[in-house]
């Protein structure tokens, strides 16, 4: 089954296909762009794709990526047009500082359910190159990615290596955890049964709920939901419920099934050699992360090409650490930004 594509972003810029303005704008605001490429894709071959992006900071300044999982996008920073994924990180005076920085940050190929095809971590990292060229960005200062965006930049370092002078990878891998696989595979079997049965947005929900059992971790929800089970009517529920199906109602209300199945699927098409990778890495691990282990990431920083070091950080918060563990992670990457400069 196929969905119709959704409309496209209400708050989309229209098309263009010029360079970044040479001034920055008085705005705190980002600016956006929305360009068309041709990209060859590794398993749907060529496509005419839409790409919606937006970038802050100093013109002249030096240029970084931030991506992150699945469902971040281009919006990484709270500005006057809403909040954003990464306020902690991205913004004014923080680790990823937009007053010394130009932050570019895009949509993921398939985030708007238009693409019903498989798509290869490896196709993102081309996209990113396509945007570069459009925008006329030679070269990236640094990469910073978490999670799946941790995936594609590296991809991007092995792909394109050329145009980038630091990576950040944090909670991502060279190859997806064959636990983490088995997990995400039930989630897209409850989607699609979902979808078989018209409950898509029940669907989505149960299968974000189920994620969030895997982004956290036993030792959080025993410290926050400690607490027997109540009887409603007839049935019991337990004391993590409620906080599980807000998650999911929230995560139905603003996805569509495409675009999650396609995406999931995605972590587990990540497959590449990290010895043709020679950008100078730094790979972030969470020892609780239970989706992307501390071993897997140790052997990825062990069979690297080029310079890499590993920082590992302990969180309750499990593979969510990055979005949680504020103060943590912005040392690492205030000490690698730095570094790269």
């Amino acid at each position: 089954m196929s969905l119709s594509c959704p409309e496209t972003h209400a708050d989309a810029a229209p098309l263009v296909a010029a360079a970044p303005p040479s001034s920055p704008s008085p705005s705190p605001s980002a600016r956006r762009f929305l360009l068309e490429v041709d990209l060859p894709m590794r398993h749907a071959g060529r496509r005419r794709l839409r790409l919606r992006g937006e970038w802050r900071g100093p013109a002249d300044a030096p240029w970084i990526v931030v991506a992150g999982g699945i469902s971040a996008g281009r919006k990484v920073a709270n500005d006057s047009r809403g909040e954003g994924w990464w306020p902690a990180q991205v913004g004014p005076a923080r680790a990823i500082d937009t007053n010394r920085h130009r932050v570019l940050a895009i949509d993921w190929i398939g985030a708007d359910g238009c693409l019903d095809q498989p798509i290869d971590p490896a196709d993102q990292a081309d996209a990113l190159a396509a945007v570069l060229d459009r925008l006329d960005v030679p070269r990236l200062g640094a990469y910073v990615g978490a999670s799946y965006g941790a995936m594609v930049g590296l991809q991007f370092a092995a792909r394109h290596g050329n145009r980038l002078d630091r990576l950040v990878a944090i909670s991502g891998a060279h190859r997806p955890h064959p636990y983490a696989s088995a997990w995400r595979a039930l989630q897209r079997q409850v989607v699609a049964l979902g979808r078989e049965e018209g409950q898509v947005s029940r669907a989505l929900s149960l299968a974000r709920q189920w994620a969030m059992l895997s982004y956290r971790t036993p030792e959080e929800f025993a410290a926050r939901f400690d607490a027997p089970a109540v009887l409603d009517g007839e049935r019991a529920r337990v004391a993590a419920e409620d906080y599980l199906a807000h998650c999911g109602q929230r995560y139905a209300a603003r996805w569509c099934s495409t675009a999650f199945l396609r995406l999931s699927e995605s972590i587990d098409l990540q497959q590449l050699d990290p010895g043709g990778i020679t950008v100078p890495t730094t790979v972030v691990a969470i020892a609780e992360d239970r989706l992307v282990p501390l071993s897997d990431l140790q052997a990825l920083v062990e069979s690297l090409g080029g310079p890499a070091r590993l920082r590992v950080l302990r969180s309750p918060y499990g593979h969510d650490a990055f979005l949680k563990e504020d103060a943590a992670v912005a040392r690492v990457l205030r000490e690698s930004l730095e570094v790269a400069a």
